[in-house]
């Protein structure tokens, strides 16, 4: 045994170290690419990039011990002649194989990181499960022929390159049995070895964002995203006893003058909203609009020409300027327009088991006989849209109660937004010719990549980038409010028009504001006196202030609350007409 102990690795083993530079090498020139990419000057000093680098090649070689353990396994095969080349044509394929998935692998975070500035996470790991639209987006997007082609003959001068020294390798003299049970033991050790011994603190030193994010290893994050998607929230995050918890959310609704009582129930933040008035039973229509961050709207400071039809709603209407997204993602607004909490960690409520039951705005106006819906232009089942809204009492309606005539235009992600909304006004049409009041939230999906649109409603060609997939947006919403004024229930109607989340996913701090900055606009031209208001506020307030708007009196159990009479040091009143 000691003999064997010492005589090392039999030379086959030398296939390995191959794997390895290959590996290592592929995934640093990755690593280089998006640092290039990144383009941010202080990211290019070598106090910055060195330390980048060699956290990164950390990172490469927690990856590359889950890789190894392979071809130890291959490299098992007998030692004989026919062994020895059994092994090298084995080792040849895998490696060939391995160029190819790394190549793929590689185009892929090139593309994740143009879309959200950051390697595989969370995001990738729950597209996945929705390999519908994921995949069919993919292939809307992109040339995906081409690129595969492109890949594929990449991989295969990449190996062309290399093979005498890898065949010449994976030949050698593969030792005896012992000695091969050994040394691939060990290489089969090193995956449970890199899962203790690297963790996220070396990552975490690093002092920005965007080195953290380059210093990452996309296998490795997509790894650890899969693991961590749904902790224990005990386990994980600190906490502190419940009775602490409700004098401290107690304090702060105090500190912000809330003129709601706390009721002493079971829910901590169970209290009392008193309106001011006599219920105005008015409809709402609350559109989340996909992707569409303040900076494309020039009312507020935005690209000029891409919005006007917003612009002019937001300065005939409440003009909401400091409202900021919860999240990233459409589930995280949704989660937080409907239920009013802020982002829970790992996955949103929507997609938990345990997503039914909840005080949501529209079991609040169903209470006082609204008919609360939810209208996508998708397919419902998309993150358990249907499966949480249907839960907590809205009628959902979606892609499959349009028929084929019906639809000028889809995507993978669903039909055109001037689809969806003639959508809206049928079903709304249908109620109140029986005199039902609703609440509609209609979420949108045109402003979503691939960007396309039916051809000739504005001058940006259909596909060629966001900025047309946003005017196009803005023209249906500005077709959609002129087929509603037509209708008899326009005047007794609140629309509220808000974005899921913005277009950018991270900026150069931890948590850039710019990035979650969306618009607000609330427009009722018969009820509403225009006004802009500035207060500091969440998506999380929007249902509660439409329930402000609307003078209902409820018993809450929602984080947000009234941006126009809470959360200021002074009780502002709501501005309604004298007439």
């Amino acid at each position: 045994m000691l003999d064997v102990l010492l005589s090392g690795p039999p030379p086959r083993y030398r296939i390995l170290v191959w794997v390895a530079a290959v590996f290592l090498l592929l995934n640093g020139v990755v690593r280089l690419g998006l640092l290039g990419v990144e383009a941010e000057p202080s990211s290019l000093a070598p106090w910055q990039v060195v330390p980048v680098l060699l956290v990164g090649l950390l990172y490469d070689l927690a990856v590359c011990a889950y890789i190894l353990p392979l071809f130890a396994l291959a490299a098992l095969l007998p030692g004989g002649a026919r062994g020895r080349r059994a092994h090298a044509i084995l080792a040849s394929v895998l490696i060939a194989l391995l160029l190819f998935a790394m190549l793929f692998t590689a185009v892929a975070e090139a593309l994740f990181w143009s879309e959200f500035s950051s390697r595989f996470n969370f995001i990738a790991v729950d597209y996945l499960i929705y390999t519908r639209e994921t995949l069919g987006n993919i292939r809307q997007s992109y040339p995906v022929g081409p690129l595969l082609l492109a890949i594929a003959t990449l991989a295969a001068g990449l190996f062309w390159l290399i093979r005498c020294p890898i065949w010449e390798a994976a030949i050698d003299e593969g030792g005896t049995v012992p000695q091969r049970l050994l040394a691939s033991g060990v290489v089969v050790l090193l995956p449970l070895v890199s899962f203790y011994a690297i963790g996220d603190a070396p990552r975490e030193a690093l002092p920005t964002t965007a080195t953290r994010e380059l210093a990452a290893n996309g296998y490795y994050e997509f790894g650890r995203a899969f693991r961590s998607n749904d902790l224990d929230f005990h386990a994980f995050y600190m906490t502190i006893s419940e009775s602490d918890a409700r004098s401290e959310m107690r304090h702060e609704f105090e500190e912000a003058r809330s003129t709601a009582v706390f009721t002493d129930g079971n829910h901590p933040l169970e209290r009392q909203v008193s309106a001011g008035g006599l219920l105005r039973p008015l409809n709402v229509v609350l559109v989340t609009m996909e992707s569409l961050g303040a900076d494309y709207l020039q009312s507020y400071g935005g690209k000029p020409g891409l919005t006007p039809n917003l612009d002019r709603l937001a300065s005939e209407g409440l003009k909401f300027t400091q409202v900021y997204a919860t999240g990233t993602r459409t589930v995280r607004g949704l989660e937080a327009l409907s239920l009013s909490i802020p982002p829970t960690p790992g996955h949103s409520v929507l997609t938990r088991k345990n997503n039914k039951g909840f005080q949501t705005l529209g079991s609040v106006v169903k209470a006082q006989g609204y008919e609360p819906m939810f209208i996508y232009g998708g397919y419902s089942y998309f993150d358990k849209m249907k499966d949480f809204f249907a839960g907590n009492g809205y009628t959902v309606v979606d892609r499959s109660s349009l028929g084929k005539a019906e639809i000028s235009h889809e995507t993978i992600w669903g039909v055109a937004d001037e689809d969806l909304f003639k959508l809206v006004i049928r079903e709304i049409d249908e109620r109140a010719a029986t005199g039902r009041k609703v609440l509609a939230h209609v979420m949108t999906t045109s402003n979503h990549r691939p960007f396309t649109y039916p051809k000739g409603r504005i001058e940006i060609p259909s596909g060629s980038g966001r900025d047309g997939a946003v005017k196009y947006s803005d023209w249906a919403i500005g077709n959609f409010m002129q087929e509603a004024s037509s209708r008899i229930w326009f005047k007794d109607t609140l629309f509220v028009f808000v974005a899921d989340h913005t277009s950018h996913a991270r900026g150069r701090t931890d948590l850039p504001p710019e990035n979650y900055h969306i618009p607000l606009i609330v427009y009722a031209p018969s009820v509403l006196v225009p006004r802009t208001i500035d207060f500091v506020a969440s998506q999380i307030d929007v249902g509660p202030t439409i329930l402000a708007l609307l003078n209902v009196s409820y018993t809450s159990q929602f984080f947000g609350q009234d941006i126009l009479t809470e959360g200021v040091n002074i009780i502002h009143a709501h501005s309604w007409p004298t007439t």
